[in-house]
């Protein structure tokens, strides 16, 4: 297996670093183990707009969910299976990895009497038998960047495997967008704090502090008054027909012109995701540009709410937050000033689980690349 290589910079020179391999199997056990602390469960019961929007979502499509056979992949607690069958759902099936998860799951099934409709399945997806079609599958899917952990692959083979033809698929859509952003408040903290330490000049330590904060991804909120342009759509992914081969690599040409005279830290990451078809006027508007001619995104349309859950900058925060990809250095821009280039998502050589991230672009007459690395 060739090594995979994390590319860093130091005072804008890039080294290659080679990184730890390991098998595809570690990163598989790593991911399930971490979901067998419940704090990783209490943390997503209580993010309020995701939780939320699964429980408006069911209420919406209960018509359809009644009387009907569900797959709930991934249930962690149950919460999604349970509301399931509480809108009248005939069979659940609650498949969980995690062996001290489900088998806690299978418990709060039995002391909320639903027992004779949800059965909680331990193991795998990949692993499981049922011995059934389904009309409806149902998961809280998503990662950073939405692709993060690959957790979608998994969805996928349930529903190739069980769904129904014009079955439901909940989430029905995700759509992935990015942005170029400033952030000068964080690179002040980060950076620039080694300027002067308790009146000591210590900028001997700036390029190790821009590794220490940059190199990664950074998974953090910020508002709208960060982004400079009009974000732009990565990926759309439509669940009832994406396929495995099509998350392998995520490539999308941007082009965006900055709204204001500001530095330039870097660009941001976010999704939004659908629960079924219900198109209605949008609150949401985004920062524009008058010479902006790459304007994927639709500020003038609203999805309806209750079938929606974003994790944009400006909506009720969640969990995910907003994943930027800072660069070492900020490139100061100019309003209306052309950010073009390309973005490459592509699942790591070691795990698809990781996420490997490429940004090359061009500004003010200059390219440049960055390499980032989703763990």
């Amino acid at each position: 297996m060739q090594q995979p290589k994390e590319r860093q910079g130091i005072d804008g020179e890039e080294q290659v670093v080679p990184m730890r391999v390991t098998s595809s199997i570690d990163h598989d056990e790593a991911y399930f183990e971490s979901y067998a602390r419940i704090s990783v469960h209490e943390q997503l019961l209580k993010d309020k707009a995701r939780t939320d929007a699964y429980l408006h979502a069911i209420i919406r499509h209960e018509e359809f969910i009644r009387d009907k056979v569900v797959l709930d992949v991934g249930c962690g607690t149950g919460i999604l299976a349970i509301l399931c069958a509480q809108a009248g759902a005939k069979r659940v099936y609650a498949v969980e990895a995690t062996h001290d998860i489900a088998h806690a799951t299978s418990k709060v099934v039995e002391d909320n009497n639903l027992s004779n409709i949800i059965t909680v399945l331990q193991g795998r997806i990949e692993d499981v038998e049922i011995k059934e079609q389904v009309d409806v599958i149902i998961s809280e899917w998503m990662g950073y960047m939405l692709l993060h952990k690959n957790m979608l692959e998994s969805v996928i083979t349930a529903r190739d495997r069980w769904l129904k033809p014009g079955g439901l698929m909940l989430p029905s859509k995700a759509t992935l967008y990015m942005a170029p952003v400033t952030n000068t408040k964080r690179y002040e903290e980060s950076i620039n704090y080694w300027n002067s330490v308790y009146g000591i000049n210590m900028s001997a330590f700036k390029p190790l502090a821009k590794q220490s904060a940059f190199l990664g991804p950074c998974v953090e909120t910020i508002t709208f008054e960060n982004v400079l342009a009009r974000p732009q759509v990565v990926k759309c992914v439509n669940c009832d027909s994406v396929t495995i081969p099509e998350l392998r690599s995520v490539t999308e040409s941007f082009k965006f012109n900055s709204t204001v005279k500001a530095p330039l830290h870097g660009f941001a990451f976010w999704f939004d995701v659908e629960f079924g078809p219900s198109p209605m006027p949008l609150s949401i508007r985004y920062p524009t540009s008058s010479v902006d001619d790459h304007p994927p995104v639709d500020s003038q349309t609203r999805r309806d709410p209750t079938l929606l859950l974003s994790t944009a900058p400006n909506v009720l925060p969640t969990h995910w937050q907003q994943t930027l990809i800072y660069f070492f250095d900020p490139k100061d821009l100019k309003q209306d000033q052309l950010i073009e280039g390309r973005v490459t998502l592509s699942q790591n050589q070691a795990s698809s689980r990781l996420l490997d991230v490429k940004i090359a672009y061009d500004t003010g007459g200059q390219s440049h690349v960055k390499y980032s690395f989703l763990r």
